[in-house]
């Protein structure tokens, strides 16, 4: 009996599916992971479009998989078995430790949010597609939708979103260019943190981060184009603004 249990000749579970259950189970989950590729395609395009990290592929990859999990969940148990949901229920772990993964912290600021719950939605709206309820997973599709792109929209237009933009200022004199920054600065009341400073083609160029809302970075940029000892202002989005 001992050496039984390390007889691996043997499996302990074995599943077997004639070629027609086996055809019948293809025909059902081939239309809950084609759904489930749809629905996060379609969120992982507007985050492409955005420039954002966690892009389509990315969105498509968790929202199949979790519909395959949830589906297989359900066959793997059995029908003599009530707890349908025991594979599925690890889906939410799992995507636990990956959205965990996406937040990063620095001194000032903590980025990666939006993405961590993009990601844990995403895998509810597979595994709502693996379970064959459709119309909730279009619905939360399109709740998903409008909160990355209109409220998004609507925070900027009031004002009320504070993001990251990467300020480049080239000119000759770098003490000039040194302190017409930090004036620039003073009057938004922000500070100056960790700048970045180098020669390029016998130009000074200062490069430093904001985290601002749209009206102050307007009067920022525009301050600094009025200086005379800016030869050049060039502003960037951060990547990792989230």
């Amino acid at each position: 009996m001992f050496l039984n249990l390390f007889n691996f000749s043997e499996p302990v579970h074995s599943f077997h599916f004639s070629d027609l259950e086996q055809m019948l189970l293809a025909s059902g989950v081939g239309k809950r992971l084609l759904v489930a590729c749809v629905l996060g395609g379609a969120i992982g395009a507007e985050r492409e479009y955005h420039k954002k990290s966690l892009g389509l592929r990315t969105n498509l990859l968790i929202c199949c998989g979790c519909a395959m999990f949830t589906f297989l969940s359900a066959v793997l148990a059995g029908d003599n078995n009530p707890d349908k949901g025991r594979v599925a229920s690890n889906i939410v772990q799992g995507i636990g430790f990956l959205g965990a993964g996406l937040i990063m912290r620095n001194r000032f600021r903590v980025s990666g949010l939006t993405n961590a719950a993009t990601v844990f939605v995403v895998a509810s709206i597979g595994m709502a597609c693996g379970a064959g309820l459709f119309a909730p997973a279009a619905l939360a599709t399109a709740i998903v939708l409008i909160a990355l792109t209109a409220i998004g929209v609507l925070e900027t237009r009031f004002n009320i979103k504070m993001f990251s933009l990467v300020y480049e200022v080239r000119g000759e004199d770098r003490n000039a260019i040194q302190g017409a920054v930090l004036n620039a600065l003073d009057l938004q009341g922000k500070r100056l943190v960790e700048p970045e400073q180098d020669v390029v083609a016998q130009l000074q160029r200062m490069c430093f981060s904001v985290l601002a809302t749209s009206s102050q970075h307007k009067f920022l940029i525009a301050n600094l184009r009025a200086s005379p000892v800016v030869g050049k202002l060039m502003t960037y989005h951060d990547a990792e603004d989230e």
